[in-house]
């Protein structure tokens, strides 16, 4: 691939709903630009941003993949992104590294939930976007219904720049708003001119009448021609659209049919057209030894630096580092500095990353997207610049995992290499995390969703050949005591020779403190328990509250007193005494009301105002208590609740289904409750079993 200039480089980012067509229009980009002689489908399996085995498998985007094309002397960098929510970690490294979205709507289904959380990603960076309307060839598909719905919740920033012509249903051709022409299909691609429906013309004239409006607020002059009501030639309506698409404030809308390559030429003539090259877009770091802020803008005469906005590590493919170039030009054989991590990296070969397929290329200009290959000590987010000039970037916010299972590897053979695959799939994917859990004996999975989880443990087998075992977490209750017991216990033990005999008297009660296992406290008088004993007294306790009498949980706010006891001179030990203390420590907590006590998270949901009610009756079943709700004003309200842990397990694939996939939630650990008596009943005949033979 040819080498591009900072101002021939265009970055665009699809974005939108699973399922409305972003891989196809990839597609369909790639084929008409030369890069693959057959158009790929995504039923098939055989395109090229697909390229994953579960990907292939499951026909949906779950990574995101880079498709480099040329068109019209540009180089146009396209991201495609999976749509599933389960997958948003993938997404949220695209739209960091982008300079511009293409929003993709499936004509059929219409604004979906994905379409208004990708409008919110690209307000969130401040993209300039466009929105393709995609399956036009669909009968009885309404983009005039999609335009409108679009216009209610963005506003007159909606403006479409082409309106479909059909005929008996069928989508025949298009009429250009910008060149107020009709054009036909004469067959997939090709077209010619036509005239314009009668049918179109009041909407043609709506449509036309937002895009002259927005044309005359770009200068005075222009505003008073409009108010003359002289008309605006084409090129000057085409370099008003490139300003007020680079500001944002107008949002064309396009449409197509990428299956039949209706409509993508055109698209492609628009995103080289409008959307700006990245040194038209600000880039700002910091200069670590100075604190100084250094101006990158994407400038290629001023100090090399980059960033590595995602990682790819594959067992065949071997480990690539995608990096954007924030300034200067970095060339292959380059040796920069690692700000992050300290170090110096050597980089051997440049690529661009064609889907799967590595194309070497010499250099990389400012503003450019590539990849490096098997610098083991790069992660996602590291910033690299040369020594004399330090810059350090900021890291890409990537949303956090919530939705945990508890994972056994069943082949102990298997439980280093399993460790090892879990490490790489991590150093990808940003929203996985690993977890031991050593209070409970268990090793568990973070995912965004139940889907997320499940591709974990497919790619585990099929690409590591590993397997694990999923299951429902254990919540880590606590044991503890309401009142005072009273204990006298006494070891005694004679088999010949030396016996054992340890003799403690001990009271146990609540300390008031949930924070710390135990106190303990001696007020032994006169003797009755010679002071070298205390300690093997209080290791008793140590091991004692490891695992609690009632259900084998750890015990927590326990104060015990030793005030009496006895010893022989020549059979006591330490060994004696630390067992009479643990034997005490039975009995006592035993008898001393003991309870079980549940963790208790604080959990914010964030949902659509009409979905409040639903999800204040669904936290309310599960035992919640709603604390407050507020508006974040964007029409959602923020629910505000304590829940015990145990009933949040599979919450996300409960929210989802209840607002449609707009709502989610975060958690945060609170603190130990009293666990009502039926859920102690039912906790303490799970774990009967367990007290007996010491599983877990």
């Amino acid at each position: 691939m040819d080498v591009f200039r900072t101002d021939r480089i265009r970055n665009v980012v699809l974005l939108g709903h699973g399922g409305a067509g972003k891989t196809t229009l990839t597609e369909a980009m790639a084929y008409l630009s030369g890069i693959t002689n057959r158009l790929g489908k995504v039923a098939d399996g055989n395109t090229i941003s697909d390229y994953d085995k579960e990907e292939i498998k499951r026909k949906f985007s779950i990574t995101t993949s880079t498709v480099p094309i040329q068109w019209d002397k540009c180089k146009v960098n396209i991201l495609d992104t999976p749509g599933f929510f389960d997958f948003v970690g993938e997404v949220e490294e695209a739209v960091a590294a982008a300079d511009a979205a293409v929003i993709v709507i499936s004509g059929k289904s219409g604004v979906q939930v994905g379409t208004q959380k990708a409008w919110d990603l690209c307000e969130k960076y401040n993209l300039p976007r466009m929105i393709f309307v995609t399956e036009m060839d669909i009968d009885n598909v309404s983009y005039r219904q999609v335009v409108e719905d679009l216009t209610e919740l963005y506003g007159k920033r909606i403006a479409p720049l082409h309106m479909p012509i059909r005929e008996n249903e069928k989508f025949v051709g298009y009429i250009n708003i910008v060149k107020n022409k009709g054009r036909r299909y004469i067959e997939k691609d090709k077209k010619e001119e036509c005239p314009i429906p009668d049918y179109s013309v009041e909407y043609l004239e709506k449509y036309r009448e937002i895009l002259l409006e927005a044309v005359a607020e770009t200068s005075e002059e222009f505003m008073d021609r409009y108010f003359e009501g002289d008309e605006f030639s084409v090129a000057e309506i085409s370099a008003a659209l490139a300003m007020c698409v680079g500001d944002g404030s107008i949002v064309p809308v396009c449409m197509g049919s990428p299956i039949n390559l209706q409509g993508v030429k055109i698209l492609l003539d628009d995103i080289c057209g409008y959307f700006p090259s990245p040194n038209m877009r600000e880039r700002a770091g910091i200069v670590k030894n100075t604190s100084e802020i250094f101006e990158a803008n994407y400038d290629f005469t001023t100090s090399k630096s980059a960033v590595v906005f995602k990682t790819i590590v594959d067992p065949f493919l071997g480990k690539y580092s995608l990096i954007k170039v924030c300034s200067g030009v970095i060339k292959s054989g380059d040796t920069l500095y690692n700000v992050d991590q300290d170090t110096e990296v050597k980089l051997g070969k440049l690529y661009v990353l064609e889907g799967s397929k590595p194309i070497e290329v010499p250099e990389l200009h400012a503003g450019d997207i590539g990849a490096v290959a098997k610098l083991n000590d790069l992660r996602t987010g590291d910033s690299l610049a040369t020594k004399v000039v330090p810059v350090m970037y900021g890291k890409p916010e990537i949303s956090t995992p919530y939705t945990c299972k508890r994972y056994k590897v069943p082949n102990k053979g298997d439980v280093d290499k399993v460790a090892q695959a879990l490490a790489k799939m991590a150093q990808e994917d940003l929203t996985m995390r690993v977890v031991n859990d050593s209070a409970n004996r268990q090793s568990l999975i973070y995912g965004i969703g139940d889907q997320h989880i499940d591709v974990i443990v497919s790619k585990l087998q099929d690409q590591y050949k590993v397997n694990v075992e999923i299951s429902k977490p254990k919540v880590a209750f606590r044991e503890t005591i309401r009142k005072k017991s009273d204990i006298d216990k006494k070891y005694k033990k004679q088999s010949g020779g030396h016996g054992q005999y340890g003799h403690v008297k001990m009271t146990f009660e609540p300390s008031g403190n949930l924070e710390e296992a135990y106190e303990f406290e001696q007020i032994v008088v006169g003797g009755a328990v010679p002071k070298n004993y205390f300690p093997a007294v209080e290791k008793g306790l140590q091991e004692s509250v490891v695992s609690g009498p009632v259900a084998a949980y750890p015990v927590v706010g326990v104060k015990a007193v030793l005030y009496d006891g006895s010893y022989h001179p020549v059979d006591s030990s330490e060994m004696a005494f630390k067992t009479a203390t643990k034997m005490a420590f039975k009995d006592g907590f035993l008898a001393a009301s003991p309870v079980l006590l549940e963790p208790i998270v604080n959990m914010k949901v964030t949902v659509p105002d009409k979905y409040t009610g639903d999800v204040m009756g669904d936290l309310n079943k599960r035992r919640g208590r709603v604390l407050g709700m507020n508006p974040d004003h964007n029409g959602n309200t923020i629910v505000e609740a304590d829940v015990p842990e145990l009933e949040i397990y599979g919450y996300s694939t409960v929210l989802r289904s209840m607002t449609g996939g707009s709502g989610n939630f975060e958690y945060t650990f609170a603190r130990y409750e009293q666990a009502p008596s039926d859920v102690q009943e039912k906790e303490i005949a799970a774990r009967a079993s367990k007290l007996q033979d010491g599983e877990e």
